[in-house]
């Protein structure tokens, strides 16, 4: 439908999506920076969507049965900050649209979580916010199944753009969601056949609408400027008991002579002379970041269209018993269950008593029997490595299209898409999910990860085979630099226990976490009990502590995570026998001891003594506890891995590279 038709026949709809344009194209300018045209093309369909689908209230951004809307097409951002001010959120006023992607403003180039409310992800890598809203749709289905239709019943809508699609991630994302048959779930494709470098028909070829169906979703298309065509294909989407995908044909840059269906309108403003031709065919008057009265009070009604639903939702949840809102707003809010930290304490009460010697992978197993029972709120899974990463306990039931109340969920070889699913899931609210693979296949997942850690979402990843201890599947599956890696990300934690006690108070930290996702690297080998000494405090909050001292008087001071804190204990008794005094640190996770203050870490690393650290990876990172803090280079040394390891059993891999107690107690005595 063209710009004449389409105010000839609806007056009323262009006029409201034209402020969603021209909102788009004066910010962009007024940066000069930014994505004019995805705004500009799908003006049509967002406004059809708000005013007669989307279930949502602007007054109470964080009603809990609100439809949840995605803009997977980040580049995009200003046609949500648009259609957020016009709305009336009072998070998004109009100096933070003119403020657009300024220090300090809610509307950054890609939308960010947290920023201001409506914004429900953060999108901006392609792909990431349709594999968030497949992560969306399963807690919204979990928690109907477990609250009832009259307090979880909604949809979440994306818009994804051709990028998306492309994107490798895409394809985990819509293969999972449609086997899990996730019928609330409806994807808005804006077909313009444009990228950055051009036409899409320069790298892909794809018939999208086939492999949507061929993955198992309802699809179908509509004109994307037509807003009774896209009004019937949301309709009948809605109906469907499939998830659904709507092929959008649309224009990007709509309207602009000299830019639409050009790269020109992605990634630069349109220029003030374009601008102002461009409005001038629109027949909008009205200078920069000026809405009409009239077309303002008409987008605000549709803002406030959703208060007498949500405030009869909230009369139902009132109907419910206390104790069932209070499990409702608690697991809404992610407050910690009251009842965590005691199991994990009774737990870690019972290992010091009976001492196992197992893998850390059993171990959390072990923590994660006494702990789904109670938080039932968890929902685990794994990418296909459920036997080997141990993330399934016998209470949970398999979640999947007949039976949404299952707590499992087998992704299968997915690991990115589970990653991304996971973030939904937190930011839906309601459920804590936990997902396990290998974790050399971190790298496969890093994308997700990243977000997690940018937008504060406390995900916890299950990470199995955490070092050359695995053996003999090799170097490809043997992780050296993941440790590192993983730790560079800013408000990670990363997680390598050595025994159950600190696998326990590991979980009990992940799962309490508000801000900060967690990695729990777990061995493949068998380890002793380590901590045999009952503490209630957990230690491992503290990131390191003195896990034995010496009797002797200290001259060196051995610092190890996980596998290899067994290694540093044996070759503390070497060296006290020699009467070299020696101190082992064990340290669980480097992120929670940074964040100690000097006077705890002075204690725990005091001036004076040899350092050495331990770990079956590279040495990056170690420097700063080994050279700072006090130390000297000409007294500090590494024992690990400086390249990749190799296939054998994990005895004689960690012999060959030297990772022993001999190797150890001999380096402290080189440096003394």
């Amino acid at each position: 439908m063209d710009i004449a038709t389409l105010k000839e026949l609806h007056a009323d709809h262009f006029s409201r999506a034209t402020a969603i344009r021209v909102l788009a194209m004066d910010a962009v300018q007024a940066a000069n920076s930014g994505h004019p045209g995805m705004p500009m093309g799908m003006a049509d369909v967002a406004t059809v969507l708000f005013e007669k689908h989307l279930k949502f209230d602007a007054s109470a951004p964080d009603w809990a049965d609100r439809d949840r809307f995605i803009l997977s097409a980040g580049h995009g951002s200003m046609l949500l900050y648009a259609l957020l001010y016009l709305t009336g959120y009072e998070d998004m006023t109009l100096d933070e649209l003119k403020n657009f992607r300024q220090w300090g403003s809610k509307t950054a180039g890609h939308p960010e979580y947290g920023h201001a409310k409506g914004i429900e992800t953060t999108t901006g890598p392609l792909g990431q916010g349709l594999a968030n809203a497949v992560g969306f749709a399963i807690a919204e289905e979990s928690l109907r199944a477990r609250y009832g239709k009259k307090i979880v019943d909604h949809f979440t809508y994306v818009i994804a753009g051709d990028g998306c699609l492309m994107e490798g991630i895409s394809q985990e994302a819509i293969a999972f969601a449609g086997m899990q048959k996730l019928s609330k779930l409806i994807v808005l494709w804006d077909n313009n056949d444009i990228s950055i470098d051009g036409k899409v028909s320069l790298s892909d070829t794809t018939d999208q609408l086939a492999r949507f169906k061929a993955s198992g979703w309802h699809v179908q298309e509509c004109d994307g400027h037509d807003p009774e065509d896209i009004d019937r294909t949301l309709t009948q989407a809605r109906a469907s008991k499939k998830p659904a995908m709507i092929a959008c044909k649309t224009h990007i840059g709509f309207g602009s002579p000299k830019k639409q269906d050009t790269n020109g309108a992605h990634g630069s403003p349109l220029g003030p002379e374009e601008i102002q031709v461009t409005r001038d065919i629109y027949g909008w008057t009205s200078g920069p970041f000026d809405i009409p009265k009239d077309i303002l009070s008409a987008w605000r009604t549709i803002g406030a269209r959703g208060a007498d639903e949500r405030k009869a939702w909230d009369d139902r949840l009132a109907a419910l018993s206390s104790s069932r809102q209070a499990d409702f707003n608690r697991v809404m809010s992610g407050e910690t269950h009251k009842r965590l930290s005691a199991t994990v304490r009774a737990l870690k009460k019972q290992i010091t008593d009976s001492r196992p010697k197992v893998a850390t992978r059993k171990s959390s197993e072990m923590v994660l029997e006494v702990l789904n029972p109670v938080l039932t709120e968890t929902i685990g899974g794994s990418a296909d490595l459920t036997g080997s990463n141990n993330t399934k306990t016998a209470d949970l039931g398999i979640f999947d299209a007949t039976n949404r109340k299952g707590r499992y969920i087998h992704y299968g070889i997915r690991e990115h898409g589970m990653a991304a699913a996971m973030n939904g899931m937190v930011l839906h609210g309601g459920v804590r999910p936990y997902g396990g693979t290998f974790l050399t296949f971190s790298d496969y997942a890093r994308g997700a990860m990243r977000l997690s850690a940018l937008m504060g979402a406390p995900v916890t990843y299950v990470m199995t085979h955490d070092s050359i201890g695995l053996g003999e599947d090799g170097p490809t599956h043997q992780p050296v630099e993941h440790l590192a890696a993983l730790r560079a990300i800013p408000n990670m934690r990363v997680f390598r226990p050595a025994d159950t006690v600190e696998t326990a108070e590991a979980w009990e930290l992940a799962l309490s976490s508000e801000r900060a996702p967690s990695v729990l690297a777990l061995s493949r080998q068998n380890l002793p009990t380590v901590r045999t000494e009952h503490k209630t405090r957990n230690l491992t909050a503290l990131g390191a502590y003195v896990l034995a001292e010496s009797t002797a008087k200290r001259q060196a001071i051995l610092i190890a995570t996980g596998s290899e804190v067994e290694i540093a204990l044996a070759a503390r008794e070497t060296l006290e026998a020699e009467g070299i005094g020696t101190r082992v640190v064990s340290m669980p996770c480097a992120e929670l001891f940074a964040e100690q203050d000097e006077a705890y870490r002075r204690r725990v690393l005091p001036a004076g003594p040899v350092r050495v650290a331990i770990e079956a990876g590279i040495r990056q990172g170690w420097d700063r506890w080994l050279l700072d803090e006090r130390g000297r280079a000409a007294r500090a040394a590494f024992v690990g891995m400086d390249g990749f390891g190799a296939s054998a059993p994990a005895e004689t891999l960690y012999k060959e590279f030297g990772i022993t107690a001999e190797n150890v107690a001999s380096t402290v005595k080189g440096l003394l």
